[in-house]
């Protein structure tokens, strides 16, 4: 497939300032750019889906800018309705190394640039900033952008200066790459769309050049109707462990998120999430139709998606684990001490001598100790497959579960 075919196979269209998807074919200048603010130390699934289109660009020989926003970051991305809260520097620093690890991951290419626009924001004169970029754009401009109509009318928590000139500083993010590194096209979520826009006027008005957008959906969650994404409450981390703000969601929980989708939901996901070819897909989703009580699209997707952001090793190893621990005939008793300390390296862990209430708390599996006792006169809770109704201390390596699919190991 060319680049359009498949970019509008696999979903990845949303607005864009290109009058025909088959230009990106043909473009002379193969150099695009594509942005993330550290508002926080992991991307989210919400963020891969971007990435994924980042990665389709780079299969089909374009050259990427990832952009890891060390000056945006420091104001924050206007939200819909109220200021967000400022990250001190340490934090934005912080959540920049670990962002841009993620990225350079994900899309992986051998000619990526990471860039940083810290490094032409620190030493800019505001008066220069405000001569050059300010004079570009007419307030009634500014103001008719939907996020602004959205802040300063009726229920709006009101805009601040800082954020209200968020655009006019990612619009000459694009301005700057173009002059120094000939980037024509910015790739985005559809929500930035109208932000990115304001570089393509930059680059109009200050240079008389050409510059386009393309954007893809945002991900919408078939059960919640909401996005894909930390603003939601929802997210799905890609960091399978704790850089140090609780943001991040184990391998074992991110495979069993995709494996539990719907079989409406799938049949795009797996199009968006992984890297299988069109004919595979296909055969894939065929299957998949004709005995969906087998979940091949789920475990198809599930072990993808898995082997894009946390590699091969880890996804055969989930899947595995899975199909141990799900499977009807498995008698927990049966495991080894061996085996259960190695399951620890994918699910979440205690260690001995707590007490079990205490436990089914600290790991999240209960809310409250109230709740957990509760649990336990259900029968809901199992240690090596024999129900426990007491709260007891857990001397002895073992597997905690509860329900049908939450585990906690003892070690």
């Amino acid at each position: 497939m060319k680049l359009s075919e498949e970019l509008i196979y696999r979903g990845f269209r949303a607005e864009t300032t290109l009058g025909n998807p088959e230009d990106l074919d043909n473009r002379k200048s193969k150099k695009f750019y594509w942005g993330a603010d550290p508002s926080a130390d992991s991307l989210t699934i919400g963020n891969l889906a971007a990435l994924m289109m980042c990665a389709c660009f780079v299969r089909h020989g374009y050259e990427p800018y990832l952009l890891v926003g060390g000056a945006t970051g420091q104001i924050g991305d206007p939200k819909e309705n109220d200021e967000r809260e400022l990250k001190s520097l340490d934090e934005v620093e912080h959540n920049k190394k670990c962002i841009k690890a993620q990225i350079e991951h994900v899309v992986s290419a051998e000619n990526v640039k990471m860039v940083d626009n810290l490094d032409w924001f620190r030493n800019m004169k505001y008066l220069d900033f405000l001569r050059e970029v300010g004079k570009a754009f007419s307030m009634t401009q500014l103001l008719g952008r939907q996020f602004v109509q959205n802040r300063i009318g009726e229920g709006g928590g009101g805009i601040s200066y800082a954020e209200f000139s968020y655009t006019l500083i990612q619009g000459y993010d694009f301005l700057h790459l173009y002059r120094e590194h000939g980037v024509s096209l910015q790739l985005c979520g559809a929500d930035q769309y109208g932000n990115c826009t304001s570089g393509i006027h930059l680059i109009r008005r200050l240079e008389n050049g050409n510059a386009d957008v393309w954007s893809t959906p945002l991900i919408i969650d078939s059960v919640t109707g909401r996005k894909f994404g930390k603003s939601e409450g929802n997210a799905i981390w890609l960091a399978a462990t704790d850089n140090g703000s609780g943001n991040y969601t184990p391998i074992f929980d991110f495979y069993q998120f995709w494996l539990n989708q719907s079989d409406e939901a799938v049949e795009y996901l797996i199009k968006i999430y992984t890297l299988y070819g069109k004919e595979e897909i296909e055969n894939i989703l065929e299957q998949h139709r004709m005995a969906p009580e087998k979940r091949i699209a789920q475990k198809a997707l599930a072990r993808g998606v898995t082997e894009v952001v946390h590699g091969k090793k880890n996804a055969e190893a989930i899947e595995n684990l899975t199909t141990i621990l799900f499977d009807k005939n498995t008698n927990f008793a049966d495991f080894s001490e061996d085996e259960i300390i190695e399951f620890a390296n994918y699910l979440p862990t205690i260690d001995k001598g707590a007490m079990l209430v205490d436990a089914l708390v600290t790991s999240g599996l209960a809310p409250s100790k109230k709740k957990a006792r509760e649990f336990l006169a259900q029968g809901a809770i199992t240690i090596n497959g024999v129900k426990v109704q007491d709260d007891i201390e857990l001397i002895q390596t073992a597997i905690i579960k509860k329900g049908k699919n939450k585990f906690l190991i003892v070690k």
